[in-house]
């Protein structure tokens, strides 16, 4: 089975990269906003400007891994309120 769903690069669009990285060719495009983000312990480097919650320091939906962290994390959140 193909692994080419958890990788998007769109070096084409306006605000690539939307953050600052080593390497923007491992940047990954999928989450273009985090899929973490209504999580209050989402594990990210996030901080609370004026009551919201800012996740501009934090790379892991562009991450190599992000993919799998976040559908992980989904999924650890999902088991919780299932119970």
């Amino acid at each position: 089975m193909s692994n080419n769903y958890r990788f998007f690069r769109n070096s084409e669009c306006e605000y690539f990269p939307c953050h600052e990285v080593k390497n923007d060719e491992k940047f990954n495009c999928l989450f273009c906003y985090c899929a973490l983000y209504f999580l209050e312990d989402c594990g990210g480097n996030k901080k609370t400007v004026n009551g919201i919650k800012d996740c501009s320091a934090c790379i892991i939906p562009h991450a190599e891994n992000g993919y799998d962290y976040i559908v992980n994390k989904i999924m650890e959140v999902n088991k919780t309120k299932i119970k």
